[in-house]
């Protein structure tokens, strides 16, 4: 046995004890990581029924009603069509969760974590969503095993298994086209601060959605022209954001099946933002390849994701992501590591990784083809 595996064994023997949890809890020296453990662990228990408080908050329209200011129980009782109990239970309960702050005389303020809420309005449309991850994962092992019965979230992202995605309605892109573009913009905001694009003359985003990613890059730096390209039925949404937003004269919206159709040629960036992790192995290195092929040599290849082993955050990746696209039938969060490898593979060098300002939602790897081409 190695020397790791004995230390493990009298590690994971002697904090498995009953009586050494006792004395641990009780010793001062020990008390406050014995106290720390202990809490972490009903944290995980408790996970389901905090994430339901937030729900509810969510549903309710709480967090908007409490930015018009601090409101007494009586009037938000009222508001939240609740009786006095139970809106006393849900505003307790999201006060021990910082989502709103309990004041004297039974009114209730937003907390630190209700204000974030109402400046991210994506994270509120990501709640409610929830409701197909809760129903796929009401059995977590059926999932594991391949015998779930409920897979909402299969059904929703129209393209996962899907024989002929490029044929795809209006009405079978809407929802999710929605959900991501109101998703996207923080991360959009996070990766062009992190990464500029003012050397650049023309960006080509793959699998953009409606095309958010791209206004935000578009106003931005003025000079710069983009192209998008997803399924016909998103891009005909993109290009009718592209005249309202008026970037008509530099905006491009090109339809088809990334892997199916050849992508648009003439840009000198390429953009995988929020793709990859979609996509199981064989997929996501396809979309690698096509983005290589599309750029000419010294061209940049831009990845932008939720990653796998994310220091201080792995529970996003490999926990949360790790289930979720197990739910939705398709993709996995990668490292690192790995996605140097595909890049690898698919003839770019020069990788480098940037860490934007909120690494547990997305990190940022880029990497070289190998000089310039026009729009």
């Amino acid at each position: 046995m190695r020397v790791l595996d004995r230390w493990l064994a009298l590690r994971n023997r002697v904090l498995s004890s009953p009586g050494f949890q006792r004395w641990a809890a009780s010793f001062p020296l020990t008390r406050l990581i014995a106290q720390r453990r202990a809490r972490a662990l009903f944290d995980i228990v408790a996970g389901f029924v905090y994430s339901q408080v937030l729900f509810a908050c969510v549903r309710l329209d709480l967090f908007a009603i409490l930015s018009e200011g601090p409101r007494r129980l009586d009037e938000l009782s009222d508001r939240l069509a609740l009786s006095p109990d139970a809106a006393r239970r849900l505003l307790r309960a999201a006060a021990s969760l910082r989502l709103v702050q309990s004041l004297d005389g039974e009114r209730y303020a937003l907390g630190t974590l209700g204000a974030a809420m109402v400046g991210n309005p994506g994270i509120a449309a990501m709640v409610e969503h929830h409701h197909m991850v809760y129903a796929d994962l009401a059995d977590p092992v059926a999932l594991l095993r391949g015998e779930a019965r409920s897979r909402s979230l299969k059904d929703y992202w129209a393209y996962v298994d899907a024989e002929a995605p490029a044929s795809a309605d209006a009405d079978r892109v809407g929802g999710y086209t929605n959900l991501m573009s109101e998703s996207q913009q923080f991360i959009a905001d996070d990766v062009l601060d992190a990464y500029s694009l003012k050397n650049h003359r023309c960006l080509l985003d793959v699998a953009g959605g409606d095309g958010t990613f791209l206004v935000s890059a578009a106003k931005r730096w003025p000079h710069l022209r983009v192209i998008l390209f997803d399924l016909p039925a998103v891009a005909e949404r993109a290009r009718a954001r592209f005249e309202r937003e008026g970037l008509a004269d530099r905006a491009t919206a090109v339809g088809g099946d990334v892997l199916r159709d050849p992508l648009p040629e003439g840009a000198d960036i390429v953009s995988l933002v929020r793709v990859l992790h979609d996509h199981d192995d064989a997929a996501a290195q396809s979309f690698i390849a096509a983005a290589s092929k599309a750029l000419p040599s010294g061209g940049t290849l831009m990845v932008a994701e939720p990653m796998a082993e994310t220091p201080g955050a792995e529970p996003i990746g490999d926990a949360y992501f790790g289930f979720y696209l197990l739910a939705m039938g398709s993709g996995r969060a990668r490292s690192p590591r790995e996605l140097d490898a595909m890049l690898r593979a698919a003839d770019l060098g020069q990788v480098r990784q940037l860490a934007p300002r909120r690494p547990f939602l997305t990190q940022l790897m880029l990497a070289q083809r190998g000089s310039g081409a026009e729009c």
